[in-house]
Parts: C-alpha cells; sequence; structure tokens
C-alpha cells in the first residue's frame, strides 16, 4: 500500500510540473520572466520544477496558475493529490494518530491560522463558489526568525518549548510562527488550534490531549491567557505540557500585543488580587518581542526579493520604503479596500475626493474643508438628499477607524511646522493661510486612486472647493495644470490667478508669459517683477530678455545684472553672450569668469569655446580641464570629451584615449562611448564590443541601452542573428527594458509574427510606464495591418488605460475619418477626462475652443482676465 501511495503521488506531482512546464514553452517564457508575472522569487520556481525539488506550496501553485492562465483548482488537486500520499506515510513512520488534535502542517493554509492576507482574493479558475487564493509575499528573515528557529530545532531534538511572540498589529508575528514551523512539517508534526466554540473554552478542554510532536497555536493568546475565567487554568495546563516529558515533543507558539504583554507581567500591589500569576509565570523567559520596522538590512532583503520578481514586497515599498513598516502595509492594503468599498455614500464620496486631490498634485495634508465641500457631487442625488446636517462627521469617524497595521483609511493629522531659514533671495514671499483642521489618506488608497481613477476628470465641486479652500501655491499650480491638460480651461485659468495670489512664482511667471504673448507688455511686466518679487530671480532674466526684445538694451543689462546679483548665474551668460555677440569679446570672458566663480560650469565651457576659436588651444585646453575638474554631471563628460577631440585632431590618439579613461574613471559613462567610437573608426571592433561591455556593466540608464544596441547591431551586421538575440536576451535579464521590445521588433521583421506578439504581450504585462504603452502600438499596428480594426481598437484602449492617453485621441481620428463624428466626440471627450496629451490638444481645442466644463459639456464662450 506504502508503494502505491508513492507511485501515486509520483504521478501526481509529475502531471503538474508536466503541465506547467508545457505551458511555459509554449509561452516561449524563461522561469525569470515566470516569477516576475507570478510575483514569486526564482528560486521558488525553479524548485517547483524540478523533478527532485519538493511538492510546490498551494500559494506557489495558485500564482504559477494564475501567471499561465491555467485552471488553477485543477492544478491545486494534483497538488493535493502530490503531497497526501507522503504526508499519510510520514504519519505511520512517526506513529502520530489521524484522530489526534489539529492536522498535519502541511495540509493549513496559513490564512486559516490568522496570517493576515497581503492582496485580494484572487477567484479560483474553474469553481463556483469558495475563497479565493491569496498569494503570501516573500519572507525577509529577521533577528527574531534566528530565535524562534533554534526553538524549532530544540523541538525537532526532543524537547519541548512555548514562544510567545509579542509585537503591535501587523508586524508580522504570526507569519514569523508560521515560517517557523515550516521544517516540522517534512517531520510529519501536526497542528492545533484551538477555536471552536471560543477560544479559551476549547484549549481549556483538549490540552490534556495534545500528544508528541504537535504545535500548539495561540494566536492572539490574549484569548487564551486573558480570559477572566479560563486564563489561569489554560497557563497550567500548558505549564503542565511543557515540563511533562512523556507527552512531548511539543512546540507552544503564541503571538501578543505588547500592551497584553506588560498587563500580564506586571506585579500587583501587595494588597490587591494578583489574577495573573500563572500566566506570569508561563511567559517568564517565553517572550520574544517583534520589531516595529524593518531595519536597513531588512529592507534591502526585500528589495532584492521584489527585484526577484515579487510583485506584493515591490507594490509595499513603494509606500513603505522610508518608514519600514513593511508588515504593517502589506496587512492592512485589504482591509483598506475593503473599506473603500463598503464605505457608506458620504464616507466614500469623502475617500474619491481625496483620491482624486492626491493623483491631481495637492500635497497630502488634505484640509477637511475642502474634503467635505468637494465630495458633495461624488454623490448621487438620491444619496445626497439623504444626508444629515452631521453627515461629514460621521464619514470622517467612519474613515478614522484603524484596521490592520494601525491605519486608517482617512486620519487627522497635523502638518509639521517649517524649521528651516528663509532663503535671502525670498523677499516677499508670502506664507499659505491657515487651513483648518486637515486630514491624510492612507497611502494604500493613495496609489490604487492613481490606478483606477485616471482616466476620471473630478466634478465641478472639486474643482470649486479647490479654488474656495485651498492656500499652498504648489497644491494651486499643479491643479491648474491638471486642470488644463483635461481641457477645464476655465477652471484652469482661475486656479492659475489664485496661484499667483498665493504666492506660485510659477503661476505669475505663467501670467506674464501669456500676457506677453498677448501683447499685454505692462500686464506682463508686472507679473514678472512680482515673481522677482517673491524669490524668483530667474524672472528678471525673462523680463530682460522681453526688454531686449523691445530694443531697452540698457535696461535689459541692469535687469541682467540685478538677477545675477540675486545669484542667477544664468543671466550672467546671457549677458556675455550679449557681449560676444556685439564683438566685446574680453567683456564677455570677463561675465563667462564671473559665472564660473559662482560655480557655473558653463562659463568655463564657454570661455573655452571662445578661446579654441580664437586659435588659443594651450588656453581652451587649460579652460576644458577646469570644467572637467569640476566634476559637474551635466559639463564635465563634454569637457572630458572635448579634450580627447583635441588631441584626438593633434594626431596623439593614445592621449585621447587616456583622457577618455580618465573620464570613465570619475564615474562619466558618456566618455566610454567617445572612446568606442574611436575604437571602431580605427578598426579594432574587438576593443570596441569590449567597450561596448563596460557600458552596460555600468548600467547607466542613458548610455547602458545605447551600448546594448550597437552590439546587437555588431551581431546583426555579421549575420549572426542568433547571437544579437542572445545579446539582448543578456540585456532582458540585466532589467534592461527595451530589450524585450527589440527582440519582438526582430522577430516581427523576420515575419515570426506570433512570437513577436508573444513578446510585445510580456512587455505589456510587466507594465513597464515607458514600453508597455510602445508594446501596444505596436500591437494595434499588427492587427491593423491584418485588417482586424475591431482587435486594434480594444488594444488602443487598452493602451490607455495603461497611461497612453493619445490612444484614445488615435482612435477617435479612426472613428472620424471612418465618418462616425458621434463615436469621435466621445472618444475625444475620453481622452480630456484622461489629460491630452500634446499630439491630442489640437483635435480637442478644435472641438471645443472654450473647453470643457467638468461634467465635460463644452464650456460656454467666455473671457480671461
Amino acid at each position: 500500500m506504502h508503494d502505491e501511495n508513492e507511485r501515486s503521488e509520483e504521478a501526481a506531482l509529475a502531471e503538474l510540473r508536466r503541465r506547467l512546464g508545457d505551458e511555459l514553452a509554449r509561452r516561449r517564457w524563461t522561469k525569470t520572466q515566470l516569477a516576475r508575472q507570478a510575483g514569486l522569487g526564482r528560486t521558488t520556481v525553479s524548485e517547483a520544477f524540478q523533478d527532485s525539488g519538493p511538492v510546490p506550496s498551494e500559494q506557489t501553485v495558485a500564482a504559477l496558475a494564475h501567471a499561465l492562465r491555467l485552471d488553477v483548482e485543477e492544478l491545486l488537486e494534483l497538488r493535493r493529490s502530490a503531497v497526501a500520499a507522503p504526508l499519510v506515510a510520514r504519519s505511520a513512520v512517526s506513529g502520530a494518530d489521524d484522530a489526534g488534535l489539529g492536522r498535519l502542517i502541511g495540509q493549513w493554509d496559513p490564512h486559516d491560522l490568522e496570517v493576515h492576507p497581503a492582496s485580494p482574493a484572487l477567484p479560483a479558475t474553474g469553481t463556483t463558489g469558495g475563497p479565493g487564493n491569496r498569494m503570501l509575499p516573500g519572507y525577509v528573515r529577521r533577528e527574531h526568525d534566528q530565535v524562534l528557529a533554534q526553538a524549532v530545532a530544540e523541538a525537532v531534538a526532543g524537547g519541548s518549548r512555548m514562544v510567545v511572540v509579542v509585537g503591535s498589529s501587523s508586524t508580522g508575528k504570526t507569519r514569523a510562527c508560521w515560517e517557523a514551523v515550516q521544517p516540522l512539517a517534512a517531520e510529519g508534526w501536526r497542528l492545533w488550534h484551538p477555536f471552536d466554540p471560543t477560544r479559551a473554552e476549547a484549549a481549556l478542554d483538549d490540552l490534556h490531549r495534545v500528544g508528541p510532536r504537535t504545535v500548539v497555536w495561540l494566536n492572539e493568546a490574549q484569548h487564551y491567557l486573558g480570559d477572566r475565567e479560563h486564563g489561569e487554568r489554560i497557563a497550567a495546563a500548558l505549564h503542565h505540557l511543557l515540563v511533562t516529558p512523556e507527552r512531548g515533543p511539543v512546540l507552544v507558539l503564541g503571538t501578543l500585543w505588547p500592551e497584553y504583554a506588560h498587563q500580564y507581567r506586571a506585579l500587583p500591589s501587595p494588597d490587591a488580587p494578583d489574577p495573573h500569576s500563572r500566566v506570569r509565570e508561563l511567559l517568564a523567559g517565553r517572550t520574544l518581542t517583534v520589531p516595529e520596522a524593518f531595519d536597513a538590512s531588512a529592507l534591502a532583503t526585500a528589495a532584492e526579493l521584489a527585484q526577484r520578481g515579487d510583485t506584493l514586497l515591490a507594490d509595499a515599498l513603494t509606500r513603505a520604503s522610508e518608514h519600514g513598516r513593511l508588515t504593517q502595509d502589506l496587512a492592512g492594503a485589504p482591509e483598506l479596500l475593503h473599506q473603500l468599498h463598503n464605505a457608506s455614500p458620504p464616507a466614500r464620496a469623502l475617500l474619491e475626493a481625496a483620491m482624486d486631490a492626491r493623483r491631481l498634485g495637492v500635497s497630502p495634508h488634505l484640509p477637511q474643508a475642502f474634503l467635505t465641500d468637494a465630495a458633495v457631487d461624488y454623490l448621487t442625488d438620491a444619496e445626497y438628499d439623504d444626508l444629515t446636517g452631521a453627515w461629514a462627521e460621521h464619514a470622517y469617524a467612519e474613515l478614522a477607524q484603524p484596521v490592520h497595521g494601525k491605519q486608517s483609511a482617512l486620519r487627522t493629522t497635523t502638518p509639521r511646522p517649517a524649521r528651516r531659514p528663509v532663503p535671502p533671495t525670498e523677499r516677499r514671499a508670502s506664507s499659505p493661510q491657515s487651513v483648518g483642521p486637515t486630514v491624510r489618506l492612507a497611502d494604500y488608497l493613495e496609489q490604487h486612486g492613481r490606478t483606477t481613477r485616471s482616466h476620471l476628470c473630478p466634478p465641478a465641486s472639486f474643482w470649486h472647493a479647490a479654488h474656495t479652500h485651498l492656500t499652498h501655491p504648489d497644491d494651486l499650480h499643479n491643479l491648474t495644470q491638471e486642470a488644463h491638460t483635461r481641457l477645464r480651461r476655465q477652471w484652469a485659468h482661475h486656479l492659475r490667478h489664485r496661484a499667483a495670489a498665493h504666492g506660485s512664482t510659477t503661476a505669475m511667471i505663467e501670467l506674464a508669459r501669456r500676457g506677453e504673448k498677448a501683447g499685454d507688455l505692462k500686464g506682463a511686466e508686472t507679473a514678472y517683477r512680482e515673481a522677482a518679487d517673491h524669490g524668483d530671480a530667474h524672472a528678471l532674466v525673462r523680463l530682460a530678455r522681453m526688454r531686449n526684445k523691445a530694443g531697452d538694451l540698457k535696461g535689459a543689462e541692469a535687469l541682467y545684472r540685478e538677477a545675477a546679483d540675486h545669484g542667477e548665474s544664468s543671466a550672467l551668460a546671457e549677458m556675455a553672450r550679449r557681449r560676444a555677440e556685439t564683438g566685446d569679446l574680453k567683456g564677455a570672458e570677463t561675465l563667462y569668469r564671473q559665472a564660473a566663480d559662482q560655480g557655473e560650469s558653463y562659463g568655463l565651457i564657454s570661455m573655452a569655446h571662445m578661446r579654441e576659436e580664437g586659435g588659443d588651444v594651450k588656453g581652451a585646453v587649460t579652460l576644458y580641464r577646469q570644467a572637467a575638474d569640476q566634476d559637474d554631471p551635466l559639463y564635465a563628460p563634454y569637457a572630458w570629451e572635448k579634450l580627447a577631440q583635441m588631441r584626438e585632431k593633434a594626431g596623439d590618439l593614445k592621449g585621447a584615449e587616456a583622457l577618455l579613461r580618465e573620464a570613465a574613471d570619475h564615474g562619466h559613462p558618456s566618455p566610454l562611448a567617445e572612446l568606442a567610437r574611436m575604437r571602431e573608426e580605427s578598426g579594432d571592433l574587438e576593443g570596441f564590443e569590449a567597450l561596448l561591455k563596460e557600458a552596460t556593466d555600468q548600467d547607466d540608464p542613458t548610455y547602458a541601452p545605447y551600448a546594448w544596441e550597437r552590439l546587437v547591431r555588431l551581431r546583426e551586421e555579421a549575420g549572426d542573428l542568433k547571437g544579437a538575440e542572445a545579446v539582448l536576451r543578456e540585456a532582458a535579464d540585466h532589467h534592461n527594458p527595451s530589450a524585450l521590445a527589440a527582440i519582438a521588433r526582430m522577430r516581427e521583421r523576420a515575419g515570426d509574427l506570433s512570437d513577436a506578439e508573444t513578446l510585445y504581450r510580456q512587455i505589456v504585462d510587466h507594465d513597464n510606464p515607458t514600453y508597455a504603452p510602445y508594446a501596444l502600438v505596436r500591437l494595434v499596428e499588427m492587427r491593423e495591418r491584418a485588417g482586424d480594426l475591431k482587435g486594434a481598437e480594444t488594444l488602443y484602449r487598452q493602451a490607455a488605460d495603461h497611461g497612453a492617453s493619445s490612444a484614445l485621441a488615435v482612435i477617435a481620428r479612426m472613428r472620424e475619418a471612418a465618418g462616425d463624428l458621434k463615436g469621435a466626440e466621445t472618444l475625444y471627450r475620453e481622452a480630456a477626462d484622461h489629460g491630452a496629451s500634446y499630439d491630442a490638444e489640437d483635435d480637442l481645442i478644435r472641438l471645443w475652443p472654450y473647453g470643457l466644463d467638468p461634467d465635460g459639456t463644452p464650456t460656454a464662450p467666455w473671457t480671461s482676465f
């Protein structure tokens, strides 16, 4: 019978791996790519496919099935068949009684043991009911895990042990216990979680039945040890279990919040009762504290797991990398989403207004008065009619309720006061007015809003409330920009004026620029001067240009000098250019020297140009060398390259190469490209390729892609297409997002459209903000060439959902060309709601020259002021 069980287990496991492997091969993914898609570590995925590897966990199988679009339930059933036989065999060997307390550890789902879900449930494919599958993020081991591992090792060696993990809500206590007992699963241990009819009653009734090789799971141990009626008796029973050798080995694991641990350990006063004496004795020497936050080392490990494809950790790190409260973020996210979906209408309206405010650039501390007024138009007419006089107070109280990890959807907060000296250039900067009580949106909901609401334009109440209540210049300026891109031009106009009135120099300069363009030179000058008075010295440069254009050279010079006196070094450069243009080279060099003395490398570069053009090669070299030594990331590489070019021009190729190598040693990657060019032109293709490889190793975001591209082109020019693709695959493994796109283009050019489409879809699934829209556009073009216009339009919509709002305008033009003017107009309006891209702006203004109202209807003619 035992042999039959083993054969059954082997067949089920082999079939599970065959199905996974066949689909992986069909999609032509590497295991690294699959790990990224499934949100798992590469080691976990690799072990799942190894014939000699362990049976993959339920979470791993579910994640792989979802990523590969396979039937989740069928694969989970195969997995259950694969573990059934060895579990029975281990039970027989160990003498465990199937009728004993609990069940084998391998048969437990960690979420049934109260490990907090870290993501919303995924629906199980092919099922008609029951809970969905939830993935666990990768686990980062910390110092407390070593203590738990030691307790487990001692239990395996035959000693009974107890550890109670103490920590605040959602600090990873229960997950740490779950990870700790995994070695016991392979030893055939059982786990008993007493909870029915109540935790305390279940524990008290059956603790005497606990057998050897059992984990007693006391999550939220206050429900056991703190029970008024049974707590002391449970503590006594646990003590008896631990000190009775013939009942062991057993492992008792519990979790507690710090306030309960303190309460149970506190000594009573002499004349007071002692309600926790047995509990205090039991806990002595058996508690273990979990820190509130991940330290730098743990965060680095989490980041490494994220880089390997753990999407849950990657997502959480975008919010928690600074404060380190990673487990709290993971635990709170699903609860916050549940709170959003189940909120009362007024509370939901406040959350939606807050999400819109944050995604459109309002600072985190949101004034309650603003949100309360903004929320009104987020309610339906029926919901609005149901409002009571205290609706806002009740809604804020509802949203302030904490969930796991001590997070609230919308919590009351107080901004920290600024404690810094005001720079001397901010001569008349105004302070934002007091805005009353403020609240802060949970980070997870903020991120959720950016993703799910990107296609929506806020209603009229939002813009009105912003104009009425917001006072911070940056908030007002950001909303001005967002209103403008959404063609809400009238609101953009009003918000721009309010931003300027509250000290936004950007808004002042924009008003000045618009006035200058309209011919209102007096108004423009007033606005430029006001911006300068608020600390923007560059406004004086703009005003000087305006004077210069009007022929007032003396006035322009005075303004340039005033700007320079206020630290605007670009003013010196502009003055110097004007002097050079009029032939005053000595005056120009004096001004360039002043700019250089203020740390402006451009001054040295410009002087060097002048010397070089005047034939003073030695003086030019000296100045280029000074600019190179300043190590300015913008100008130093250029200076190095100029020095090398001058050496090269003089025939000193060895000296030119030495300079470029010196520049690279100073951390500037661009000279490597110049050095590679020299090797290529000299015919040293081997040296050229070696330098390109060196450039790729530096992972510079500008030059590494160029180097990869040139390496690929070398292979292609040699006719080695297979080698070219191998280089691109290596680039993809270095997280170069353009590499997969390049492979797809190669496949497309070779006529292998099926493979090209598969690769483009992988890029889309990776959701890279730059390349996902590009890949979708390529897929659309393939659909259009094949005559599948409906499929093309579907993909354009998907591109828009990935942030490529211009895709909607493309569909609109397609509809317009086909004569469907109504459909085209609808799509143009959607493009505006997304935030129109530059290439769609002309189409939108053509349709609606005065803009749109917040509800999408055309704005009536109006005049700016």
